[in-house]
Order: structure tokens, then sequence, then C-alpha cells
């Protein structure tokens, strides 16, 4: 059984090495006594368990790396923005004990944050901050600034400066279309076109009205003329383009390779 194995383990590391303590989640005390009472069975030593509490999610899940969603520290498991997404998508019940277990900001500001939070968890100023310390701390504050740039673009946040690399983690956040390689070239496709055969609108009359609205947004830019044609000089990356219609109605056209 796991108990057996881990048991054994402690007594090898204590035979071989001289390992003394053991540490682990207080679910683990049951693994750990049986390694100590190996240890004094077979070697006659003394070792010794140190358990700590487990630090559960607010719906009872276990914080760890066997539960889903889970996140490496290591880039090329977890990249740097789905790093830094999982903390800014803390449960609200969670993220003030998370800002105490898992940054180094003082008692003043966590405080601070706590009664941010209470008055108003909509503005998600304590989600930020432990997204942003969370992330600086493992990563190093240029990733950490572009992970948080990468998170606004979903908000409508600008696009200058954005790697590729982390544009395309974005798309796995919002539905892509492709266009044929050439359907920009030249005069380029005109927007109602592109609109529909986005998704984002169900016909070129809809199309108009919602770009005359004000509602319709390429790379997070406002359009407001209906007659303007989408060119290659608008891909970003040379490939793709963002569009949007209202606050959160994303849509990637990606252009096929």
């Amino acid at each position: 059984s796991y108990m057996l194995l881990q048991a054994f383990d402690y007594f090898h590391l204590n035979r071989e090495f001289g390992c003394e303590l053991q540490i682990g989640g207080s679910d683990q005390w049951g693994n750990i006594t049986m390694g100590i009472d190996l240890i004094r069975r077979k070697l006659g030593r003394h070792a010794f368990g140190l358990t700590l509490p487990l630090i559960t999610k607010a719906d009872g899940t276990k914080f760890g790396k066997t539960e889903a969603g889970a996140v490496w520290l290591d880039p090329r498991k977890t990249s740097v923005y789905r790093f830094y997404q999982f903390w800014i998508n803390a449960d609200d019940r969670d993220v003030i004990r998370y800002l105490k277990f898992f940054t180094f900001l003082s008692r003043e500001e966590i405080q601070a944050l706590e009664q941010a939070h209470a008055a108003n968890p909509g503005a998600r100023e304590a989600h930020r901050s432990l997204a942003w310390a969370a992330t600086q701390l493992i990563h190093g504050e240029p990733a950490a600034r572009e992970a948080e740039r990468a998170s606004r673009i979903l908000f409508g946040g600008g696009l200058d400066g954005i790697q590729e690399s982390t544009f395309k983690e974005i798309l796995d956040e919002v539905p892509t279309r492709h266009l044929e390689p050439g359907s920009l070239n030249g005069g380029g496709l005109p927007l109602l076109d592109l609109l529909v055969e986005s998704g984002l609108c169900a016909s070129k009359g809809q199309a108009r009205k919602d770009v005359q609205g004000g509602g319709i947004y390429l790379n997070n830019e406002r359009e407001g003329d209906f007659q303007r044609h989408v060119t290659t000089a608008n891909l970003l990356f040379g490939r793709h383009l963002l569009l949007r219609k209202g606050k959160r109605n994303y849509t990637v056209v990606t252009l096929r390779s």
C-alpha cells in the first residue's frame, strides 16, 4: 500500500542518509508515524515527523498537485500567463487567505486589501495583488508584467508591445475562426463581412448596426466606419485579428497556415 511504501521510503532515507525528520501535510500523519515506527523497530533509532495543516480551497478540495487545475512552478509545465490566471481566478472566499500564505505582503497591506475586497469585491483588487505578488515571486517582475498585460487584453487593454507567445495563450481563452491566407490581400475584406464570418454578427445588417452603435472593436480599438476594409496591415504577428463585440464577446480570426 501507499502507506507501506512511504514508511519504507523514510526508513531508507534514515538508514542511508541519516534523515531524522519527515515533513508533510496533516493527511500524511499516519504514513509518517508508520515510518517512524519502522525505523524504531528495524534500526533502534529515534525519528520524527512534522505535519502542517492542509491548504484547502473554499469548496473543500486540497490545494495540491493531484487536484484538477493545479499549477506548476516550472513555466514549461504551466506558462507564466496560466500561472497568473490561476491566482487572479481564486475564489473570493480564498483570496485573503492566499495573500497570507503565498505572498510577503505586510499585515497592514493585507488588511487594507481585505477591507477593499469587502467593500467592493467586483474591483478584484485583492485578486490582482495576489496574482502579481505570486507571479513576480516565482517568475520575476518582467514576466509578471507581461502576464498582467495579457490578462488585461480580454478586458479591453491595449496590445502594444505584447509578445506573440503571450498572445497565443489568449487564443485558448476565446473562440477562433479561420480565414484563407489571401482573404486580406489587396483592398482587404470588408469589415461587415469579417464580422459575419467571425460569428460575432448574424448578418451584415446587424454588423452595420453594431458598428454604428460603437460596439465593435478591432484589436481592441473601436471601429466607427462600417465601410472600412480590413487588410494585412491590421494583422497581429502577421496572422491574427482580435475582434470584440460589446464588453466581453471576443473572437480571434486567424489566417490558415
